[in-house]
């Protein structure tokens, strides 16, 4: 196997992927961003490769994230780096949502947030047994960006929105259920999955030989999600799910009092807005904007020294509770970039 951070080539017509960065979970920069886009630009135009396979080397997970800590670091100065990054990750995710050819993704493991990016604009996403989704922004401060605006609001009823507030875990049984994920292989069979999407000129007829009935599991609590997380206010949520007094319900509220209260209101914003949006294109530029000024703020500062740097788990919000965050500071982080700033797809 290569030492690089992205392996790509062409296999009988089939463009190949391979995240190789197995000790950060293949938590992306930008370089690998960059590689994955040269590699897709290269393809859309060979009249010899077909379909786009995404995978990943070694069992611990598809991809982990972003680079989180170089974001940070960034984001305590100018953010230049973290804004290029951005600039390149959110064109990659477009690039893939608007691509002519089908793509395939194997999501072995932990998928989250930067690998939820280059996933979900997939045709054919392929969860197993090991498969854990989430989204976990709100506990560092951050928002769920890489097209979360887009595609969490359009999962059925409320269900985005709570796993973007409440960085909720899912397994295979719920993202399938939920058409997060498409199909269902069991881990033991996705090297011969991989070796049929290379032979087969259908990518759906090479998966349909080895997708399988979703495994039985515990269900989500679908009626009490679209019921509770309707509102269009944070505090709205917050007294609902007061007011319900069910085990699950005080659960859910008790982990929403862990987030930033900052990130929990430009979350639900970000959704709210990202609903309207016309198109992905749109949402992105909109990230992008909201992605440069949040880097800079103390709750992603202060969130990513207590989960990832200190590993204290305590992070200390400012403001410290929802009625601090005033729409006035929300308006001030979504208003849009200056016209030489703006975020524009590739062309």
């Amino acid at each position: 196997m290569s030492d690089a951070e992205v392996i790509t080539r062409i296999e009988d017509g089939v463009g190949r992927i391979t995240l190789n960065r197995p000790k950060a979970i293949h938590a992306l920069n930008r370089t690998m961003c960059e590689a994955m886009t040269e590699a897709l630009l290269a393809w859309r135009s060979n009249p010899s490769v077909f379909s786009i396979l995404i995978d990943h080397a070694g069992e611990r997970g598809f991809c982990a994230g972003g680079d989180i800590r170089m974001i940070a670091e960034s984001g305590a100065g100018d953010a230049s780096e973290a804004k290029a990054f951005f600039l390149a990750e959110y064109r990659l995710n477009h690039l893939m949502f608007d691509y002519p050819k089908p793509i395939i993704a194997i999501v072995d493991g932990i998928v989250m947030g930067g690998g939820v990016g280059v996933s979900e604009p997939a045709d054919i996403r392929v969860a197993t047994e090991r498969t854990t989704y989430a989204m976990p922004e709100t506990g560092i401060g951050l928002f769920p960006d890489v097209g979360g605006g887009w595609f969490l609001p359009r999962l059925p009823g409320q269900t985005g929105v709570w796993l973007a507030l409440t960085g909720a875990r899912l397994k295979a049984q719920q993202t399938i259920e939920l058409g997060i994920h498409t199909h269902f292989v069991p881990s033991d069979r996705i090297e011969a999955l991989k070796a049929d999407l290379v032979r087969e000129a259908s990518p759906i007829e090479a998966v349909g030989k080895h997708d399988m009935p979703i495994p039985p599991g515990f269900k989500f609590e679908r009626e009490a999600i679209d019921r509770l997380f309707a509102f269009d206010t944070v505090e709205a949520i917050f007294a609902a799910l007061e007011a319900d007094g069910s085990e699950w319900a005080l659960a859910q509220l008790a982990t929403l009092k862990t987030k930033s209260p900052q990130s929990l209101k430009v979350t639900l914003r970000q959704l709210r807005t990202g609903a309207r949006l016309n198109s992905f294109a749109d949402n992105m530029a909109m990230e992008y904007a909201l992605g440069g000024r949040v880097v800079r703020t103390h709750d992603f500062q202060e969130g990513v020294r207590a989960v990832i740097v200190d590993k204290d788990n305590a992070p200390k919000w400012s403001p410290a509770d929802l009625s601090g965050v005033t729409d006035e500071a929300l308006d001030a982080l979504f208003a849009p970039s200056p016209d030489n700033e703006k975020w524009t797809p590739l062309a």
